[in-house]
């Protein structure tokens, strides 16, 4: 093949390909729904896929189907039959989505939902216990919370070796037991630990994958949009975590963004400044809200979204598989807490990440539905705009609620956002 035939075969590859795994993975919740088959209900912080996949679970992620009734703009149609049947305009988007979901026996616009079997949360957020206990009442469904002991000041996490850890790690594996035996139950199907290290060491390969894709977008111009291709790798990221499918897409993700880093192809014909992002994304208004970024000449290199919303995959973390419970156990201690501190004690990291991918600014999304990621950021950005000289910008919207979302509110402070940016620069040429 000549090189102009690869180049055109390798790019765009991740998106192209991430998006038909993605369709193909609700096209199996389909089947199972079909089926009538329960399903394990889980969350991207803390999803112990490779765990709930050995009892032969289809594995449902009701923030990625939240999310999803936003991108097709119909999730107003969701919140609102939800507020109808009683909650709250104020509560979390992504549960009066599910709700709705629920409601209507699983009917979403990809297709339908099988009901939860088993919910498995971690107390990563507040919201994932009391969204559990909804299915609960609905279905009767057995639930587990796994409590994940959380990094107890900034700069405080220990690793293992250290006794605290050790000691956090060892509560964590006796919870996996008792998750083990739980699942052994509503499923009918034995544990294998064979099939666990399998499923681990297809996450140990997307987990080394995604690291690496992560760090070759500190290449010039950046290899991928960390807001809107970013969103595809994780939606694979979390639906395929744990299999073959999954491990082989990063591989070739890795290989598709060292090709473009190496050839200097970035994802703007002139890439003038260079931004990470805080927060969730604007689902309602995803494609137009990323090109008041882009048509300025902006390019998001990298996003706190992709570390939370990983499942761990963002640290590169490899599972012992010679050990495999104390190792998940270690795992998941690791991943949730990163996940936590990347809401609770983002700036030293933030502050890291300016420097790492060399960027222009730092833009904070604080959004109505979800106090958990959007506490505390005017308070992170203040601390980081006194340790870093770098510019921010502070916009609200929402990740769900199209009614609370101006367009032409959002567009004014971003023009002026790279107004600032323009002049920041022509002062540093002078100086």
């Amino acid at each position: 093949m000549s090189s102009s035939g690869f180049a055109e075969t390798i790019v765009g590859r991740g998106n192209r390909e991430g998006a038909d795994l993605f369709r193909e993975w609700f096209e199996e919740l389909g089947r199972a729904a079909a089926e009538e088959r329960g399903a394990a209900y889980v969350f991207v912080m803390g999803s112990l896929a490779e765990l709930l996949r050995t009892f032969d679970f289809p594995i449902v992620f009701p923030e990625i189907n939240s999310l999803q009734t936003a991108v097709r703009r119909v999730a107003h149609e969701y919140l609102d039959e939800a507020e109808d049947y009683g909650y709250s305009p104020d509560i979390c988007g992504y549960v009066k989505a599910d709700v709705a979901v629920q409601l209507r026996r699983g009917d979403h616009p990809m297709g339908r939902v099988p009901r939860p079997a088993i919910a498995v949360n971690t107390n990563a957020c507040n919201t994932y216990i009391k969204w559990a206990e909804i299915w609960e009442r609905m279905y009767g469904t057995p639930t587990f919370t796994l409590d994940v002991p959380g990094t107890r000041e900034a700069g405080g996490q220990t690793w293992p070796g250290d006794p605290s850890f050790e000691n956090d790690r060892k509560y964590v594996a006796a919870q996996l037991l008792e998750l083990i035996e739980l699942c052994e139950k509503v499923s009918g199907v034995e544990f294998d630990i064979d099939r666990l290290r399998e499923n681990m060491r297809y996450a140990n390969r997307m987990s080394l994958g995604w690291q690496r894709v992560l760090e070759l977008n500190r290449s010039r111009p950046a290899a991928f949009n960390a807001l809107t291709d970013g969103t595809i790798y994780l939606g694979v990221a979390n639906a395929l975590r744990g299999t073959e499918q999954g491990a082989r897409y990063f591989d070739e993700l890795a290989e598709e963004m060292e090709y473009k880093a190496s050839a200097g192809l970035g994802t703007l014909s002139e890439e003038l400044y260079r931004l990470i992002f805080v927060g969730v994304p604007c689902y309602p208004l995803f494609r137009r809200f990323n090109e008041m970024f882009t048509e300025p000449g902006g390019t998001f290199v990298n996003s706190t979204y992709l570390w939370f919303a990983s499942g761990g995959s963002n640290l590169g973390f490899q599972y012992d598989l010679e050990h495999p419970l104390d190792s998940l156990a270690e795992g998941l201690l690791v991943s949730v807490r990163d996940a936590m501190d990347s809401m609770f004690f983002q700036t030293r990291i933030l502050s890291d990440m300016v420097s790492d991918y060399e960027a222009d600014g730092v833009v904070y999304h604080p959004i109505k539905s979800c106090r958990t990621v959007s506490t505390g950021l005017a308070d992170s950005r203040r601390d980081l705009m006194e340790s870093r000289d770098v510019a921010t910008l502070f916009i609200e919207s929402d990740m769900m609620d199209r009614r609370v979302v101006s367009e032409a509110q959002l567009k004014n402070r971003v023009d002026a956002f790279f107004e600032g940016l323009a002049s920041r620069r022509q002062r540093a040429a002078i100086g």
